[in-house]
């Protein structure tokens, strides 16, 4: 069924968009699902399983979902809420379901880390609310499938039995229909995506909300510059380098600055996001730098760049990041790094191409080369941590996002794999990846980091 891709960008909570918003987002769906029943709910008990549970803590999992079934809201989080719930939880063993119900809550059993993985996908979790005779009030398994995208079981099981879409919407279901399209009518990929979201809303409404994207994606770079704490949270002890990058760049007399630059802008937001602050999920939380950066290193560097060229950057690179969403996948848990990063960087390329001037094929064209250059990418986070070697990532995605808009720019000749084609070979490489190195802090860097 066509929907919006609007949601690509959404306004969330770090460190992880599956790990952290992705719960928070299911124990909100959980308080929809209980209704009037929550004043009768005595008892609330979540199980985490697979990916969630493997690396829940490291990824705050565990104190998302306290957060989200505290009746929290991810745009309106603030570091004094999160620690009010976490302290009420923790310390007094209470919960205030809804904001309105309190119930006892013991966070060792009424929080369980399972680590089976659940066959429908790696980030699964169970809610489940009890009366006062601990009888079952309702049930409800969720997955946390990437971006802060949500499904219960039963939509997973929908989606694996095929659906028809019936509705008068038209819909883009990859590149080769994307640029069908843009030939037929002679548009760039910004004007495509632009005729599409206006299927589901008013232009103002659009605008107003790219509008409102770019300005958290900039609040969380400058917020990134002067922290309140110069440590990353979690046992890693990470000392954030935003700060003292800024202090040491030499653009006078240094030619590689440039790169200095975007990495600052990239990392300052990716430490941001590993401190659980506020940032943009773009399209993931674990790689939120990447699109920000190249479109603030534009910002500083096209004296041409206004509001219509940020939202046509976000119009692009949501409408690559729907090919991803929709055909393969943009969850480290399913596909590695590649479909994180990898999917940012992609989805960066089209878009800084497309303000550049580039049509709709030399677009796609960029975002092919950006995902060529990720693929097998694993995702393998320290301590279970989006700190190492995440947070560098966000800038080597932005500066290969960069690199592939001008070499496609510059291409005279025809490329010989689609994006299409890439994007299905990301998908396939992530099945073919261990498991261990795919979220689940047991290989690679992960499995290093458990011998110190």
């Amino acid at each position: 069924m066509a929907r919006s891709n609007l949601d690509i960008f959404k306004i969330g909570v770090g460190p992880s968009s599956s790990h952290t918003l992705g719960p928070m987002l299911a124990a909100a769906a959980f308080l929809e699902l209980l209704g009037s029943s929550i004043d009768k709910t005595k008892r609330i008990h979540c199980t985490l399983y697979g990916s969630l549970s493997l690396t829940g803590r490291g990824h705050l999992t565990d104190k998302a979902v306290l957060w989200g079934l505290s009746g929290l809201k991810p745009a309106a989080l603030t570091r004094n809420l999160q620690q009010q719930v976490v302290n009420l939880s923790f310390v007094q063993h209470k919960l205030q379901l809804g904001g309105r119900h309190e119930i006892h809550f013991d966070y060792r059993k009424d929080l369980s880390f399972s680590k089976d993985f659940l066959p429908e996908h790696q980030n699964g979790m169970l809610l489940e609310a009890f009366d006062n005779s601990d009888s079952l009030l309702c049930a409800q398994t969720y997955f946390s499938t990437g971006g802060g995208f949500i499904k219960t079981k039963e939509q997973m099981q929908e989606n694996a039995e095929g659906s028809e879409d019936f509705s008068d919407n038209f819909s883009i279901s990859n590149t080769n229909a994307a640029l069908r399209l843009c030939l037929d009518d002679t548009l760039n990929l910004a004007q495509l995506s632009l005729r599409y979201e206006l299927q589901f809303h008013d232009e103002a409404y659009i605008n107003e909300y790219c509008a409102q994207i770019w300005q958290v994606m900039q609040e969380a770079y400058h917020n990134g510059l002067k922290p309140d704490n110069e440590y990353l949270p979690g046992s890693l002890h990470l000392k954030r380098r935003a700060p003292s990058m800024l202090q040491v760049l030499n653009e006078k007399d240094d030619p590689f600055t440039v790169i200095d630059r975007v990495s600052l802008y990239a990392m300052a937001i990716a430490e941001e996001n590993a401190s659980g602050a506020k940032v943009v999920t773009a399209p993931t939380n674990g790689a939120c730098g990447v699109v920000p950066a190249v479109m603030l290193y534009l910002k500083d560097f096209l004296k041409e760049f206004n509001a219509v060229t940020a939202r046509d950057f976000l119009l692009t690179a949501m409408l690559i990041g729907s090919f991803y969403k929709n055909n393969a996948t943009i969850s480290g848990a399913e596909g590695g790094c590649q479909a994180e990063i990898g999917s940012a960087s992609s989805m960066a390329a089209a878009a800084m191409a497309t303000v550049m001037g580039a049509d709709a094929f030399k677009a796609c064209v960029a975002a092919e080369i950006a995902m060529e250059h990720h693929l097998g990418l694993t995702c393998d986070p320290v301590d279970g941590l989006v700190q190492i070697p995440c947070i560098e990532r966000n800038a080597f995605g932005a500066v290969k996002a960069i690199t592939a808009a001008r070499i496609a720019l510059k291409r005279q000749s025809l490329p010989r794999v689609s994006l299409d084609e890439v994007i299905k070979t990301m998908y396939l490489t992530g099945k073919d990846i261990s498991f261990k190195y795919k979220e689940t802090a047991l290989g690679g860097l992960a499995e290093l980091s458990l011998d110190n």
